[in-house]
């Protein structure tokens, strides 16, 4: 019970994420808004980890949660507040659904878990719905195709963050791996502190700021990494195709913006095609089946 009450908080929290940077985006630059967000995370964060008593990770592990910080705290965030002013938080939200796919990918480039059928089929379907994406955006007054861009690196970011950080949930607690990882992204985003100090001087946006450190960032990543190191990480990250519906709802009730038709039919082709990408054979091999066998006798 606890595992699906942490992956609701962080299903919720993340949705809501894209809608804030929407809303906010237009008066905060990209990278101020990243470092805004995750100076608040890091010291919420900080404060806990003292209060429990860390676990550090080995040294080993230093390299990863350098990886991790830089390319889910830092590009990730970077690149998705620089989307969220070409296109709105529904669009956003379903091309960087796609780092599932691209997961997928990793691990069958570095994770020696091969490139089945199902996986090309899938990087196939997503590829097709990201050009209708695309083509939305282009016919779009208020979108820009260069916006589907940056919401690919962002996906990017995301997918090379979990393989990241799926083994560093071994050497150390959840709580202190999420704190580890902000304070490198953070250090990662720190050129962008005059911006911050420039942009972020009105107590409405301030607290725009705040609450993405405090709730999608903070808290939500630590649901995440409590649950990904109690569950399966395909599993989990099949749990993500739930927020990009929830952010086109929110975006609909709270900024009155709904994604071009087209490209909803493209961010259906893109859900579709990472569902396919995490789906095993449905025929296993000879050895599985030996397996299977022994295991049954």
């Amino acid at each position: 019970m606890k595992i699906v009450a942490a992956i609701a908080t962080t299903v919720f929290l993340w949705a809501s994420a894209f809608v804030a940077i929407r809303h906010v985006g237009a008066d905060v630059r990209p990278g101020a808004l990243a470092l805004g967000r995750l100076l608040v995370a890091a010291a919420l964060l900080g404060v806990l980890v003292a209060a429990g008593g860390p676990r550090w990770p080995d040294r080993s592990a230093w390299p990863r949660l350098a990886i991790c910080g830089v390319a889910w705290l830092g590009v990730y965030n970077v690149a998705l507040n620089a989307a969220e002013r070409r296109v709105d938080a529904g669009t956003a939200a379903m091309v960087v659904n796609l780092g599932p796919v691209l997961i997928a990918v990793l691990a069958g480039l570095f994770l020696g878990e091969g490139f089945p059928r199902t996986l090309l089929l899938g990087v196939a379907t997503a590829f097709a719905g990201t050009v209708l994406i695309g083509v939305a955006a282009a016919g779009e007054a208020r979108a820009d195709p260069w916006g589907v861009v940056l919401c690919l690196v962002a996906a990017a970011g995301y997918a090379v963050g979990v393989v990241a950080q799926k083994p560093l949930l071994a050497g150390g607690d959840a709580l202190t791996v999420t704190f580890l990882v902000t304070v490198v992204g953070a250090a990662a985003c720190l050129p962008f502190a005059g911006q911050l100090v420039a942009d972020v001087r009105d107590p409405a946006t301030a607290a725009w700021v705040g609450y993405l450190g405090a709730g999608p960032t903070a808290l939500a990543f630590t649901t995440w990494a409590y649950a990904l190191a109690r569950t399966d990480a395909g599993r989990l990250g099949a749990t993500t195709y739930l927020v990009p519906p929830l952010v086109v709802v929110l975006a609909w009730v709270t900024l009155r913006e709904v994604p071009a038709v087209l490209a909803l039919v493209g961010g259906l082709l893109c859900l579709a095609g990472v569902a396919a990408a995490r789906t095993k054979r449905l025929t296993p091999t000879r050895r599985e089946g030996v397996e299977l066998t022994a295991e049954r006798g």
